[in-house]
């Protein structure tokens, strides 16, 4: 089959089709849960859409959900190679623990070293203050020239309404986040961090004869949650990023300023449960999925095979799931030299006329181009076809 019918089959269930995202319009009639706290987001993964929100861009005191950011400038050096897992770091006196019960530590003795990695699940796990200021210390010289870099990974992410002053949380002038900036840091944290992403579903550490357990208490109820972190100070009341995975949809929630630990539990579980009875995650085409064939005007072979180059997935009310169909944009025809790859064209998810997807189409193979006789001789057929 080629592809000159494969467009026409597809083509023919849209009547118009104009770039738009329908999530905004499906979640109008979706009345979002009410709780008892400052902020919350509801994110999908996939696409980025936030479902539900309350206070989203409200710049707040974000206690040790500070930490994600800490820790994804960690993740981000050891997956680059600028550090490593074993390499040692001093636990200087600035950044040790004296036993305060104030605060959360990994309780590394004064002037000894660990590794990176024991500090990366330090700060993850046991919310240590001690290894934050220890790693930012050892990464930038200083913990005011770590927070420079913080924030410069902010700006890269695209957090708006976030300033950092500090590695640990602690309450400080001006060190403030917003509700869907931490769930963009998340985002980019389960995309971007690779194996280290499994640390923030472990349940405990043990350090220096020292238990203590991840205070993400989903992680003990839902076997779907794999992370992220939680927070707590006076200023900032009781904070929690989780994530959780559920039948290829993954939902982010983020909850600022509730009352007790139990509510933060309470509300992102009640999030999350909102999210996936309302929305699903519909797969339109597999990477891959052979699209037709598309012919080629002076190359050394006459078509190309089409392919989809990613999933073409489609974040959607449960109710609308039925209505989404698919179309397909290329062109007639394409010129050598095509590469493997390049892109020709785009397959689209609709629902009412309105592309809700799109991911590309692309060349499967390389077509070189042909001879410069061969080549003559197609631009005369070329011209004699287009008098008639």
């Amino acid at each position: 089959m080629t592809v000159k019918h494969v467009k026409k089959q597809f083509v023919q269930l849209v009547v118009s089709i104009s770039i738009s995202m329908s999530v905004g319009i499906a979640n109008a009639a979706i009345q979002p849960p009410e709780m008892e706290n400052v902020a919350y987001v509801l994110m999908d993964y996939n696409t980025g859409e936030i479902l539900a929100q309350k206070n989203a861009d409200q710049a707040l005191p974000p206690a040790s959900l500070t930490k994600m950011m800490t820790s994804y400038i960690i993740e981000q050096r050891l997956a680059a190679g600028d550090l490593t897992e074993e390499e040692q770091v001093l636990m200087s006196e600035n950044a040790w623990c004296r036993g305060s019960s104030s605060q959360s530590c990994m309780y590394v003795p004064v002037n000894k070293t660990a590794s990176v990695i024991d500090m990366l699940r330090g700060i993850i796990i046991q919310s240590g203050n001690d290894a934050s200021k220890a790693m930012a210390e050892y990464i930038a010289g200083s913990e005011s020239s770590f927070a420079t870099l913080m924030n410069d990974q902010a700006k890269n992410l695209g957090m708006k309404n976030t300033h950092f002053v500090n590695a640990t949380g602690m309450p400080d002038v001006g060190h403030e986040a917003s509700a869907i900036d931490l769930a963009t840091l998340a985002r980019a944290i389960i995309k971007n961090s690779g194996k280290y992403y499994d640390i923030y579903a472990e349940k405990e550490f043990t350090y220096n004869g020292i238990t203590q357990g991840n205070r993400n208490a989903l992680l003990a109820t839902d076997p779907t949650v794999d992370g992220l972190k939680t927070g707590h100070t006076n200023a900032a009341g009781y904070c929690l990023v989780a994530s959780s995975n559920r039948d290829d949809m993954r939902l982010i929630s983020v909850i600022m300023g509730s009352k007790s630990q139990q509510e933060r539990a309470d509300q992102s579980r009640e999030l999350l449960n909102w999210g996936y009875g309302h929305f699903t995650t519909v797969t339109k085409a597999p990477t891959g999925q052979f699209v037709g064939n598309l012919p080629v005007w002076f190359g050394e072979a006459k078509e190309i095979e089409l392919a989809t180059a990613d999933h073409l997935q489609v974040l959607t009310r449960k109710t609308e799931r039925n209505r989404i169909s698919t179309a397909i944009d290329i062109p007639d025809s394409v010129e050598a030299p095509i590469k493997k790859g390049q892109q020709v064209g785009q397959m689209m998810a609709v629902i009412d006329g309105k592309t809700v997807a799109s991911v590309p189409i692309v060349a499967t193979n390389d077509v070189a181009q042909a001879g410069f006789i061969t080549r003559m001789w197609q631009h005369v057929m070329r011209w004699a076809q287009d008098l008639f």
